[in-house]
């Protein structure tokens, strides 16, 4: 039986809120909702919004269009009994209100949006929410550091006057953004970090708070619909008019359905997870994960993960373009990236989540999958020189519980680049493994360095693999580029390893190189010479990454609160090998061969 085939039943309380805002428009702006039954409810909503496309509003430009706003799904909440799934009775969702607008009087102070009466703990803003948000710079900061903060603040976006994430890439010659100009779960994350580091974490709590708020939370009734747990790639924060003088604000989640490939993101989902770790972490606030909201969130999340399926592996099968690499490029499978996340939010959640009810059968489940990951991973994904010429002298077509070649590998899938790339005294994680099936790419996340993978698909093969991409062309994008965005994610992987004169080196490249070029989203050519002719400039996580990469350095010790230590009992309980007799059990000393160093 499936340990997560069933969440406990919690009623979510809404809170009733009554927010006034002043300013020179000379108008005031009020919402509430209350509870709309009285009964213990399973509430279900189904994102179906229709919004007008033309609208372009993600910031407040001054403070007199710092007006209040709703998320006004029609995002419908359906309350209904638990055992009436598919009868419908629609109220309206929380933040579900449209604005009325109604004269008042001008505040003394135009540029000054007061708040009155409002008690919510989910907004948090600061002195003057509808100002710019955090305007402090510390006395030592260089000047690539004051223009990088300048830029990053600039990128802010905000939702009834207080500020909830950062625009993707703000970009003012880009005439085209596309998707560009939303917030994206995976981008913000850096700029969480550095925001957080710098002590300013009321918008990673707005963040964190509102994109749970879009948590898709209905069970798929067919399949268009996103399944429950689900978290956006991103958002948008749009104004609607609605006549006669009155307008509403509304945050547009995207699940997928407007992305290049029409794919689900699974990394969103888990990069929240690590992110609200990480803000209890810095901020010393656990009251967030706390929630009962929160709470629940998770499990979703983790259910989705955790569910039991056809998979035979303990790593998690995803579909192309799924994670960052969110366009054809033959990581479809069970790639690295999703693993290496999926762990780290399986350590995050174990860590999150409050042990009571079926809450214990769910921390069995993670402690389980989390043993046998680990295990898989090092032992399958691990390749030096010694495993490669394992490899090359496998077997094939193995048909017993003790094969050598678990995954019927062809040894012929040993790429020619790889026995003069790999040294004779180490080895990687290859980035992905499936039947019949290694691919040999050394892939960023799960590894940390700068270039996304290497080497590049190239000729026919970039031609089946990815269906000639113009953008992923080879040493291009996904294909090869170098992203500063993942300098913050190499920092924190030579600190926990002892090796921060590695990181010192790379900050000081970037430091160089990145403001002159305009802070561009990738370079191009196996060197990364070039600005990435389809690069975005002025790209929110690669200033974020740089700066969160600088504070990291400065602050060790709040750096040291984002990584753990190995945990040897994970290890430890592992099924290490198939015999005939069963399952055996690895021992303390296989389980601390099996770390990686």
């Amino acid at each position: 039986m499936n340990n997560l085939s069933s969440l406990c039943n919690s009623t979510m309380k809404l809170p009733s809120r009554v927010l006034t805002l002043r300013n020179a428009s000379v108008v005031e702006f009020r919402h509430s909702y209350n509870t709309p039954c009285d009964q213990k409810l399973t509430c279900k909503s189904k994102a179906s919004f229709s919004f007008n496309q033309n609208s372009q509003f993600h910031a407040y430009p001054s403070p007199f269009l710092a007006f209040q706003g709703v998320i006004y799904n029609s995002q419908k909440l359906n309350c209904l009994p638990s055992s009436s799934f598919g009868l419908h009775s629609t109220v309206s969702r929380p933040y579900g209100v449209p604005v009325e607008a109604s004269p008042v009087e001008t505040d003394k102070n135009p540029e000054r949006l007061c708040v009155e009466n409002c008690n919510d703990e989910n907004i948090v803003g600061g002195e003057v929410p509808g100002a710019e948000y955090g305007n402090s710079r510390a006395s030592h900061e260089s000047e690539i550091d004051k223009e990088a903060w300048s830029l990053l603040r600039d990128a802010v976006v905000t939702y009834c006057g207080f500020p909830i994430g950062t625009v993707a890439s703000n970009d003012p010659g880009d005439k085209h953004p596309l998707n560009y100009d939303q917030v994206f779960i995976r981008d913000f994350v850096p700029s969480a970090l550095a925001f957080l580091l710098r002590g300013e974490g009321e918008i990673v709590k707005n963040f964190l708070l509102h994109t749970l708020q879009l948590q898709s939370t209905e069970k798929t009734v067919d399949c268009y619909s996103p399944g429950q747990g689900l978290m956006p790639v991103s958002f948008k924060v749009r104004t609607v008019p609605l006549g006669d003088n009155k307008f509403e604000e509304v945050i547009d989640p995207d699940f997928g359905g407007s992305a290049i490939g029409r794919v689900a993101p699974v990394d969103s989902g888990l990069w929240w997870i690590i992110l609200l770790r990480a803000y209890g972490k810095i901020s010393g606030d656990y009251t967030l994960q706390e929630r009962e909201d929160f709470q629940a969130g998770i499990k979703m999340i983790l259910n989705l993960c955790l569910a039991d399926g056809f998979d035979m592996f303990p790593s998690l099968l995803v579909t192309d373009g799924s994670c960052m690499i969110d366009r054809k490029m033959g990581v479809h499978g069970h790639p690295l990236e999703i693993q290496a996340l999926t762990y780290a939010a399986l350590r995050c959640s174990r860590e999150m989540l409050t042990v009571i009810g079926c809450s214990k059968n769910l921390m069995t489940a993670i402690n389980n999958r989390l043993s046998a990951l680990s295990f898989h991973i090092r032992e399958y994904y691990w390749v030096d020189l010694r495993k490669t010429n394992e490899i090359y002298r496998y077997k094939t077509e193995e048909y017993s519980m003790d094969a050598t070649n678990k995954f019927n590998i062809y040894p012929e899938q040993i790429p020619s680049w790889l026995i003069d790339w790999i040294p004779e005294d180490g080895g990687y994680l290859i980035g992905n493994l499936q039947p019949a099936h290694m691919d040999f790419r050394f892939f960023t996340l799960g590894h940390m360095p700068l270039k996304i993978c290497y080497p590049a698909l190239e000729n026919e093969e970039w031609r089946i693999v990815t269906g000639s991409d113009p953008k992923n062309t080879p040493w291009s994008f996904h294909n090869g580029g170098s992203w500063p965005a993942l300098l913050w994610q190499f920092t924190l992987a030579c600190i926990k390893m002892g090796r921060i004169e590695l990181a010192q080196k790379a900050v000081g490249l970037a430091e160089k190189k990145l403001s002159v070029d305009r802070w561009p989203e990738y370079y191009d050519t196996p060197s990364g010479k070039f600005v990435g002719k389809q690069s975005r400039l002025y790209q929110t996580w690669a200033i974020a990454g740089f700066l969160t990469s600088r504070m990291m350095l400065e602050k060790l010790d709040m750096a040291s609160l984002l990584f753990w230590e190995e945990d040897n009992e994970l290890l430890e309980n592992c099924v290490c090998a198939l015999t005939k007799g069963g399952r055996k059990i690895c021992s303390r000393d296989v389980a601390k061969s099996q770390i990686l160093v």
